[in-house]
């Protein structure tokens, strides 16, 4: 699903779970994806790592057409600056990016000059 989230897709979230510690990490991805149980560690398919999900609470309900849960997913992939740190998110960050220290349950996470590293919020020169 898309990483281009609303607060309205988020309403039924519950619980934010870190499988890592989000203290040591700049930015996280974030994306909604489809799930079948509103709560326990989601199904990971894409490429790097799932490093924290949410649960919903008992009124969220599930798409009519699929019968699948909408969920939010944090992950990073093997090019994140975590990992390589020289590499091409050294300075700025994915457009699905967020400051984990942003994000809690039913609130969009945040660009902040920490997940950005400067690159979207370049210092004025007085």
């Amino acid at each position: 699903m898309s990483s281009l989230l609303r607060a309205s897709d988020l309403a039924h979230e519950d619980k934010v779970v870190w499988l890592e510690d989000p203290a040591d990490l700049d930015y996280v991805r974030q994306a909604l994806d489809k799930t079948p149980r509103r709560r326990g560690k989601p199904r990971y398919a894409r490429d790097g790592r799932m490093v924290g999900f949410t649960e919903l609470n008992e009124t969220a309900e599930a798409d009519p057409d699929s019968g699948l849960q909408k969920r939010r997913v944090f992950y990073l992939l093997p090019h994140d600056r975590d990992a390589v740190p020289d590499g091409p998110y050294k300075t700025g960050a994915p457009g699905e990016a967020v400051d984990p220290r942003t994000v809690e349950p039913g609130t969009v996470g945040k660009k902040t000059e920490r997940s950005q590293r400067g690159l979207a919020v370049a210092p004025t020169i007085a």
